[in-house]
């Protein structure tokens, strides 16, 4: 598996290894890469930047380095060799927003690539994939051009670097529209940067938080050891327990934080420092959850052991830490488009079908072991002198309800798109499969639709959906993001 992930660990630097073209409509096309890119700070004068400029600081880019388009031996041999262009392969570069205009839908078609029929009255040319232009804005969808020569079977990319002068979800696509160049293979790479450096746009102010939560636990560390020095004499097990997650906390995030800073200024992620966080990171999780789980059983406070349960406790904990360390992995040493893909709903679904699990029992243990508080507390005290205390196990239950409630209002506050949320599992499906909408004029529809309507829209992956999704197939990369 570490072999598989090795190959695949590229970071900002998006590999294409031979890899061939999906059908898509009257177009060809392979996905190259998705990432969410900061506007650049400073702007060259140029449309592109010039490739031997190095001072890259504050600049946001997409960059083209040695790619190469192979076609097949029987299709360069159709060709005439003493034609000059005998093959075209179309680089694309769009922000989500304008994915409207790629493809004839402003001109009433379904087709991507421009036919002789669409380009009669001068709004395309035949061959080319059909972009609506608006010279208004200049940031709009950009097109690269790459020929093939006679009957050369290979031809490789001019070297040269897009400048991102406006902040969104950028998507790159490589498409032909010759049937003749089916079969045609993409090798090399891109490279993307945000203005700040190589992080993806997502994962970006993550290298501040963790900066900021590795300073939190280095204090929550500096207060834990005070107390414990203080009271060594009445330690109980429980608290090196808690010492000993404290401290993977401080490992795992001064751990992330290199990496990410590291990742930010190479563009790769140490692949060492990577596994060395996410397995400290898998460690805390099941240390912290068992804890949690344990305490609530009223270990340490109204029972001295678990008794026959522990061995259950314990099994329990090593299946959540071999399933979060191998969703992890995946997660973080895999490639890194800003759209995850399904592969890892796989591993997605183990986890949290474990948290659930951990959820229904510590709540049922906690449920339990307050009762047997207040039995203990009542009997303890009679008289009811400790009358001062006497609210926190009521309180405890009304407390935690407000802060539930208080994530689901952040997380489903009002906002333009309120039902965002309602279709998610819907919306991420239909991205999978065919990514986002470059013809069709209204984006993803959700209402309305049945599960026999979904059921056959995937038997039919390679033909055009009622709305016109495009792209992205199963094959293309994942991110993390």
């Amino acid at each position: 598996m570490l072999v598989y992930l090795n190959r695949l660990v590229g970071a900002s630097i998006h590999e294409y290894q031979n890899e061939t073209f999906i059908r898509r409509s009257n177009s060809f096309f392979f996905h190259g890469g998705s990432e969410g890119l900061y506007a650049s700070r400073l702007h060259s004068h140029n449309e592109k930047l010039a490739s031997e400029d190095k001072t890259i600081d504050g600049k946001s880019f997409i960059r083209f380095e040695s790619i190469t388009f192979r076609r097949t031996k029987e299709s360069a041999e159709m060709k005439n060799e003493m034609q000059q262009r005998t093959g075209l392969v179309e680089a694309i570069v769009l922000e989500v927003r304008d994915r409207e205009k790629i493809g004839g839908s402003y001109l009433n078609s379904e087709a991507i690539c421009c036919t002789p029929q669409l380009s009669k009255d001068g709004s395309c040319k035949v061959g080319e994939v059909i972009i609506q232009q608006n010279p208004d804005n200049p940031d709009g969808p950009k097109r690269m051009q790459t020929f093939f020569e006679g009957k050369n079977e290979e031809t490789n990319m001019e070297l040269q670097t897009i400048e991102i002068n406006s902040t969104g979800m950028y998507y790159l696509y490589f498409m032909f529209c010759d049937p003749e160049l089916v079969g045609t293979s993409i090798g090399g790479r891109t490279v993307w940067r945000n203005p700040d450096g190589y992080l993806p746009g997502k994962m970006a102010p993550l290298m501040t938080f963790f900066g900021l939560m590795s300073l939190a636990y280095l204090v929550l560390g500096l207060f834990w050891f005070l107390r414990f020095v203080q009271y060594w004499k009445d330690i109980i097990q429980l608290h090196y327990h808690f010492s000993a997650v404290i401290g993977l906390g401080m490992c795992e995030m001064a751990l992330w934080y290199f990496e990410y800073a590291n990742f930010n200024s190479t563009g790769t992620r140490p692949m060492g420092i990577t596994i060395w966080a996410v397995s400290f990171g898998a460690v805390k999780k099941t240390v912290s959850r068992l804890l949690l789980l344990v305490v609530s059983m009223g270990y340490g406070v109204v029972r001295p052991t678990l008794g026959g349960i522990t061995s259950k406790v314990l099994l329990f904990g090593v299946i959540y830490f071999v399933a979060s360390e191998a969703l992890e992995l995946v997660e973080h040493l895999g490639s890194i488009n800003d759209f995850s893909g399904k592969t890892r709903l796989f591993l997605v679904l183990p986890v949290a079908l474990l948290d659930a699990c951990f959820i229904l029992w510590i709540f049922s243990s906690l449920s339990k072991t307050l009762e047997k508080l207040q039995l203990y507390f009542n009997a303890s005290d009679p008289l009811s002198e400790l009358w001062r205390r006497a609210w926190i196990i009521s309180a405890f239950w009304v407390l935690l309800a407000y802060l539930l409630l208080v994530v689901i209002c952040v997380l489903w506050a009002p906002s333009h798109n309120p039902t965002g949320y309602t279709y998610s599992e819907e919306t991420v499906d239909d991205f999978d499969e065919e990514a986002i909408s470059l013809t069709g004029g209204s984006g993803v529809k959700v209402a309305g639709i049945d599960l026999a309507s979904k059921l056959e829209r995937k038997e039919r992956k390679l033909s055009f959906s009622a709305d016109h999704h495009v792209f992205l197939g199963e094959d293309e990369e994942d991110k993390r993001e």
